[in-house]
């Protein structure tokens, strides 16, 4: 049995648009100690795949981050499974919030050092001294007071398209960077009440325990992240803080969580939320395009690339060869092939 997926994608996405049943998107972290973790990988893999599950996932010696989707029909026995895992047991599952069911095409299970790249030293700080940790009605409260410095610990792209009232969203590309960015942003505020939001809890449980130990007194973290404030939000009839679109790293680029929409198209500057990654695959980057635009660019980020999609598939494989594209995919608005069209052609 192979344990990893050996077909084409774009065949593996046609079986996924052909599937007669609904998918349910996920996601879910946990740190814990694993002592043999190819063979917990080797595992999860092939209990995963008899359930259909498609996903990113990644295993350390440190715990589990997990992206996926569960078919509706295998859901509580898959459940049921996870579960029976000791330190998974119980463990919360972060439903997505607005769902196609088109999120993960296939299963992919990796290996990493840690399962989440932040550059820290876990052997320098306690890890396990976290943030206090925050519901949806407790992070309204405590946000509305003024004095209260609210972090985005998200990147510079899943902040441009939405955020919370007020928070303080740095221009970074990565977790990593982010760190002593917020750090040198914090300074003369350790007195006061600090509160931190990501996608889904996992960068915050990490870097609430880090600014603790850096000296911050009044650490707290929204629980569940963005996902589980809106359905706790919804749930309970609160006013909701976050203002357009939850980014997250599926095929759907995104989940609305507001009807605002508080960004523009990167080509022609009109309100746009919809992010997508250029059609060319020697560029691949990821930026913000409108209808508009993607009909006239064929769904490029430039009239370069545009160009270069027309070619014929194996020039096209060969302006690929040496070209390192891994880097360019989430530095979205990053690119100078990206300028406003808003004035050109008459100056519409």
């Amino acid at each position: 049995m192979a344990l990893y997926n050996k077909l084409d994608k774009r065949l593996l996405k046609q079986k996924l648009a052909e599937e007669p049943f609904r998918r349910v998107t996920l996601s879910f972290y946990q740190y814990a100690k694993i002592e043999d973790v190819e063979a917990f990988r080797n595992d999860l893999y092939r209990n995963w795949e008899q359930y259909s599950v498609f996903g990113r996932i990644y295993v350390a010696t440190e715990g589990i981050n997990a992206q996926l989707s569960v078919p509706e029909p295998h859901f509580e026995a898959w459940k049921k499974d996870l579960y029976s895992i000791d330190f998974l047991e119980g463990v919360r599952l972060n439903i997505a919030v607005e769902d196609d069911g088109k999120s993960f095409y296939k299963l992919k299970i990796k290996i990493r050092p840690k399962i989440l790249a932040d550059g820290l030293n876990d052997k320098t700080f306690d890890v396990t001294n976290r943030g206090k940790h925050l519901n949806a009605e407790e992070f309204n409260k405590l946000t509305a007071d003024k004095e209260t410095v609210i972090i985005d610990m998200r990147n510079h792209y899943e902040s441009e398209v939405g955020h919370f009232e007020n928070a303080i969203c740095p221009d970074v590309d990565t977790f990593r960077d982010s760190l002593p960015i917020v750090e040198d942003i914090l300074k003369g505020k350790e007195e006061k009440n600090i509160v931190m939001y990501c996608t889904g809890g996992i960068r915050c449980e990490k870097a609430s325990a880090w600014f603790k130990h850096k000296g911050f007194k009044k650490v707290h973290q929204l629980d569940g992240g963005i996902i589980n404030y809106a359905h706790e939000a919804e749930e309970k009839g609160l006013d909701n803080k976050f203002k357009g679109k939850n980014f997250v790293f599926d095929d759907r680029l995104g989940e609305r969580i507001s009807n605002e929409i508080i960004s523009e198209c990167h080509q022609c500057g009109k309100p746009c939320d919809t992010h997508t990654n250029c059609a060319n695959d020697a560029c691949h980057l990821l930026f913000i395009q409108c209808e508009e635009c993607a009909a006239r660019y064929d769904a490029c980020c430039s009239e370069e690339c545009q160009e270069t999609v027309h070619l014929p598939i194996e020039e096209q494989k060969e302006r690929r060869k040496g070209l390192e594209n891994g880097q360019k995919i989430y530095r979205k608005g990053r690119s100078k092939r990206l300028r406003p069209k808003l004035y050109e052609e008459g100056g519409k």
